[in-house]
């Protein structure tokens, strides 16, 4: 779909390399600015896998082209100047104050370079007092509050286990390039694009920050799997493991009771409305697991799905890549460069079929060569 976009990334870690890796997937050239000595610290990130980088390193440089440049003498920057003259996408996720230190802000650049469409991501962003504070993906879910409503409330606040806030930047830098470059078909001018972090990290926390301005109430931290809106929709645990329940209605709630045993609860005014369950959780929840314990996974699905009430098996990972869904999601892709390394691809198809990388990531300063660029003449310093 972007076979057309060269797009050049100084990216390191996690949100500037993934949104890089999402325009590779897509089909742009993607050159990946590296510092000669060492590289992005992504490949590090872990144990040795492949060429002595890490597993991480490769799921989020996938099919990309390796440049390592020192930025910080005339002759890097140069060269810089040079890809980015034929480039139209600059990504990098860079500290605010290091592209001024370095000469590439934005408002120099793209002096130079106005049709090239410049992404800028940070942690906390361009402005207030935080902006160059640290942003790793626990200390932004912590200064944003998104820890304190995750996690069971009978244990301390939980961190999410996966790296929400870094992927989702990356996903938003995405989305405002496409939008800079439809723009630019039109109008011929570039455009800066900037993200953060604590704004992506707001984003996913819209409806809690939406409801305390808007009813001043903020929601509590419910059970790790429950809903503050909804009861009952939560897990459950059956006689051999946990199952998920989402009635999402009253209609589901009385099909529910009626699979339950109890149908006594339907016409319960205590329990008649979500609403007036909300009000008596403490009271229906524990009634209702004592039933499900009674019962298996296995009986509880089939009962459930059968009445029409979304009910699910609690899978571990393992569990989820044995189920057929799996398989014919065709999201893990093919093993890469003859090898035996295959990852997941990008949760999007274009006219029924899925793109996947066709590369490992590269090595360091791989295409050197290859643009011309050849690191003997790239002194580390100035003279």
């Amino acid at each position: 779909m972007l076979d057309d976009i060269t797009a050049i990334e100084i990216g390191q870690i996690l949100a500037g390399p993934y949104a890089g890796a999402i325009l590779a997937d897509l089909g742009a050239t993607v050159i990946k600015i590296e510092k000669p000595d060492g590289g992005d610290d992504g490949r590090r990130m872990g144990a040795p896998y492949l060429d002595d980088d890490s597993l991480t390193f490769h799921e989020f440089n996938r099919g990309k082209r390796s440049v390592a440049l020192d930025l910080k003498t005339s002759a890097g920057l140069e060269a810089l100047h040079a890809l980015a003259d034929r480039a139209d996408v600059l990504i990098h996720n860079l500290r605010p104050d290091v592209p001024v230190l370095l000469g590439i802000d934005p408002e120099r650049f793209c002096e130079r370079h106005p049709r090239l469409i410049y992404a800028e991501i940070s942690g906390f962003g361009q402005r207030g007092p935080m902006r160059l504070d640290p942003a790793f993906e626990p200390l932004v879910q912590a200064v944003s509050g998104m820890i304190t409503i995750n996690g069971d409330p009978s244990g301390p606040p939980s961190r999410l286990p996966i790296s929400a806030v870094d992927l989702g930047t990356g996903m938003w830098s995405v989305i405002g390039v496409l939008a800079a470059l439809r723009r630019r078909d039109a109008t011929g001018r570039g455009c800066v694009v900037r993200t953060s972090l604590f704004d992506t990290a707001l984003g996913w926390l819209s409806q809690r920050v939406n409801t305390i301005v808007n009813q001043d109430v903020e929601m509590r931290r419910e059970p790790m799997s429950g809903h503050s809106g909804l009861v009952p929709y939560q897990t459950f645990s059956a006689s051999d493991g946990d199952v998920m329940i989402c009635v999402g209605n009253d209609r589901l709630f009385a099909k529910f009771c009626a699979v339950l045993g109890h149908a006594e609860w339907i016409a319960n005014p205590a329990f008649a409305t979500n609403r007036a369950r909300l009000r008596k959780r403490e009271e229906l929840v524990p009634a209702i697991a004592t039933v499900i314990a009674e019962r298996s996974r296995a009986h509880w699905t089939e009962h459930f799905g059968a009445a029409g009430v979304p009910c699910a098996p609690v899978n571990t990972l393992r569990e989820a890549m044995a189920l057929e869904q799996f398989a014919a999601s065709d999201m893990l892709g093919p093993p890469l460069a003859g090898g035996a390394t295959r990852l997941i691809g990008l949760p999007i198809s274009f006219d029924g079929t899925r793109r996947h990388a066709d590369a490992i990531a590269p090595k360091l300063g791989a295409d050197n060569e290859a643009f011309s660029l050849s690191p003997a003449r790239l002194p580390e310093e100035d003279p």
